[in-house]
């Protein structure tokens, strides 16, 4: 687990305690000014959010502190309660307070730290969530008991409340160090699931590619390789006719002629079917028309079509292989069948 990488709306919920806590003090704060001696532990506590607050709301203290940010503010909203807590009971007891009434409500810091000990748990696993669970009362304890040490009652109360506090820290820290685990494992999974999807569809898409260019390259095979070969071959006719039979000649040079432009017809052809799949344009039914159409108009044949208005729809290789079906045999029958009527059916059972 990467602890500098913080989780995903940590900060979020972290700025969100700081600022709501800030307000609560801040009430109790304004209550008391008007009072001739304040709770110091209220003006500690409006210090402890105050600076908690600034760190948090302050965007360039992140950049500044870098991978660092995060461990500042979650030691100063840990630790920061249980010092205002240790040092306002010296306080207390400065002024004269009785070692129960210096300690007050050990309830209030239970509630300072539980949402620290959430974020603690969350970000930083189990490690540290123990030593949060564990250190906070102990440091507590080095500053509260001198003060209090003579006093048996509350010695044995404020271990007690130490003793429940780690237990329940413990425990709540645990649920949700593994339920942090756990949702940080599914989206390692997540994110490998995601990098193999899309590894797979890079690799789908480069073999279509493949395959496209290995079906182009026996279409120009086919068709433009075949005419130039046969222009060629007709060019060394002619070269031979030019002086012996000067008519002859005149009739292959428009033979030639017609190869030419039927050569050049079957490149645009091609260059317009790698330009763009009809069946993304038109959809299959248009564009086996058209595919028609077009072949009909090349060999001047009597074209009759018997297509639907509509199929059920068809996932996108099944259309593409009756494309390419269509296709094939519309080619073979331009180049072999000297047809002069043709039908194109399309039917859906």
């Amino acid at each position: 687990m990467n602890e500098h990488q913080i989780e995903p709306g940590l900060l979020k919920v972290f700025r969100l305690f700081a600022i709501v806590m800030w307000g609560l003090i801040a009430l109790g704060f304004c209550a008391q000014l008007s009072e001739p001696d304040p709770d110091p532990l209220t003006m500690l506590a409006m210090l402890q959010t105050s600076l908690l607050a600034l760190v948090l709301v302050w965007s360039n203290l992140q950049v500044w502190l870098g991978r660092h940010y995060l461990t500042v503010a979650m030691l100063l909203a840990s630790m920061g309660p249980v010092l205002a807590q240790g040092l306002s009971v010296a306080i207390r007891t400065e002024q004269g307070y009785t070692p129960t009434e210096a300690v007050g409500e050990s309830g209030n810091l239970l509630l300072w730290l539980l949402v620290p000990l959430l974020l603690v748990s969350s970000q930083y696993g189990m490690r540290t969530m123990l030593a949060f669970s564990i250190g906070t009362p102990l440091v507590e304890a080095l500053l509260v008991m001198p003060w209090v040490i003579n006093d048996d009652a509350v010695v044995e109360y404020v271990i007690n409340d130490w003793i429940i506090r780690i237990l329940l820290f413990v425990i709540v820290g645990y649920v949700v160090v593994r339920l942090t685990t756990a949702q940080r494992a599914q989206r390692v999974i997540l994110a490998e699931k995601n990098a193999q999807l899309t590894h797979y569809a890079a690799t789908l898409e480069q073999l279509a590619v493949t395959r496209e260019r290995n079906r182009m390259a026996r279409e120009l095979h086919d068709t433009l390789a075949h005419t130039l070969s046969a222009v060629s071959v007709q060019l060394q006719a002619l070269e031979i006719l030019m002086d012996s039979d000067p008519p002859q000649a005149a009739e292959t040079l428009h033979h030639l002629q017609d190869m030419a432009r039927s050569g050049t017809q079957e490149a645009r052809r091609v260059l317009h079917a790698l330009r763009a799949s009809p069946l993304e344009d038109l959809g299959l039914i248009l564009a086996v028309e058209r595919l028609a159409r077009s072949a009909a108009d090349r060999a001047g044949w009597h074209l009759t079509l018997n297509l639907p208005d509509s199929l059920v729809e068809l996932r996108p290789d099944i259309e593409q292989h009756l494309y390419r079906i269509a296709e094939e045999a519309l080619n073979n029958v331009v180049r072999h069948a000297n047809a002069k009527n043709v039908l194109v059916a399309l039917y859906q059972d």
